[in-house]
């Protein structure tokens, strides 16, 4: 099993691999699928990543079937059911590393700049519980210079609301609390970039 540090490293060496073109995975034989799906999962880190159709984190980070424990939500936000299987995905399969996934131009993260900017818009409910989840790590960003420049403002919230995902999982849950402090668990915040297709990980 690995370590933490060492799950980190092999996301960040996958990762290399993306971007030089260089990417190690391959497609699995008919053989080795029918293997797979008869032996118990042992993905090595759990990815909560945003939905956006141009961030698969398997091919972002060059990994195949089986590898990732990945949780894909509108702007990689944490909601009960995240937690639930963040908690599910550590507990069962031992994964010692969560990586929240932010990336940039995140449509999510629009939303809300521009829920801000027009309050009184006509927005459906169900896109507000997303937005809703966002806003205070971007409503803050409103109180700053940068109210004045919505394209830095959108770059800036979007770390802003990987680190408020990223503190959600580290200080909202027993089951991940008691994990972290027992050295069997870190949780760290990322973003993927779509012009280079660089995931960059943030450190604390």
């Amino acid at each position: 099993m690995l370590t933490a540090q060492q799950a980190l490293d092999r996301l960040k060496q996958g990762n290399q691999n993306f971007v030089k073109g260089d990417v190690q995975y391959k497609m699995l034989s008919q053989l080795e699928r029918a293997e797979l799906a008869n032996t118990s999962q042992n993905p090595f880190a759990i990815i909560l990543g945003c939905s956006d159709s141009r961030v698969p984190a398997e091919m972002v980070f060059d990994q195949g079937l089986g590898d990732l424990f990945v949780i894909r939500v509108a702007g990689n936000i944490v909601a009960p059911s995240q937690v639930g299987s963040v908690e599910f995905a550590a507990e069962r399969y031992d994964c010692p590393l969560v990586v929240v996934l932010g990336h940039s131009q995140c449509g999510a993260i629009q939303a809300t700049v521009e829920s801000l900017q027009n309050p009184n818009q006509a927005t459906s409910p169900n896109l507000m519980s997303i937005v809703n989840r966002v806003r205070p790590a971007v409503e803050i960003l409103f109180q700053t210079e940068l109210c004045n420049d919505t394209e830095k403002l959108c770059k800036h919230a979007v770390k802003a609301n990987i680190y408020a995902s990223v503190n959600q999982l580290r200080h909202g849950s027993a089951v991940l609390e008691n994990l972290i402090e027992k050295g069997q668990l870190m949780i760290v915040g990322a973003e993927y970039s779509l012009e280079t297709g660089e995931v960059v990980f943030f450190d604390y």
